[in-house]
């Protein structure tokens, strides 16, 4: 009976609950829990604080990165269509100087051919004319020797040799 008696007193004589130990075991946990907490919180904060940046720094990079190779692609882009026009401005130049030469090439053949066929000429002329010289001096020469003969049979020797004679009186005239 003594222990009913006890739990009896004791449960009139009730601890209130801040003199009990178990209550400030509570309080001391949550109250480090808390302090613990906000280093924990601030530095989770401060991660994610510089993961979002480490993600911004990063974007940024990436939008300049974009930009530039839009301008590089502006930049190549205008370059390539300045080359086109260069190369089509340098076909047409080699197309009208080839046409030019061309034309040229065909005055030189043309005066080449006119000056080859004046050469033919002179040369066909000149032939002609040697030819002729050489029939004249051929016709001389049978006519001289057919003057011979017929000199010779129907002349005396005294008559040849006063032709002889005077032949030789006459040269010294015919020299000078």
């Amino acid at each position: 009976m003594i222990s009913v008696a006890y739990a009896a007193d004791a449960a009139h004589h009730a601890v209130p609950f801040y003199a009990d130990a178990a209550f400030w075991v509570g309080v001391a946990f949550f109250l480090v829990a808390g302090l613990a907490f906000k280093p924990v919180i601030r530095a989770l904060g401060a991660g994610l604080d510089a993961r979002a940046a480490k993600i911004k720094a990063r974007l940024d990079e990436a939008a300049r990165l974009r930009e530039e190779a839009q301008e590089m692609l502006a930049t190549y882009q205008r370059k390539q269509r300045d080359a086109m026009k260069e190369a089509e401005e340098i076909i047409a130049h080699a197309k009208a100087e080839a046409e030019r030469l061309a034309q040229q090439a065909a005055k030189d053949l043309d005066a080449s051919l006119k000056r080859r066929e004046a050469q033919a000429m002179d040369r066909i002329a000149q032939a002609e004319a040697a030819a002729l010289r050489e029939v004249q001096n051929v016709a001389v020469e049978v006519a001289i020797n057919a003057a011979r003969d017929v000199l010779a049979s129907s002349i005396s020797a005294d008559q040849a040799a006063k032709l002889v004679d005077k032949a030789i009186a006459e040269l010294p005239q015919k020299l000078h």
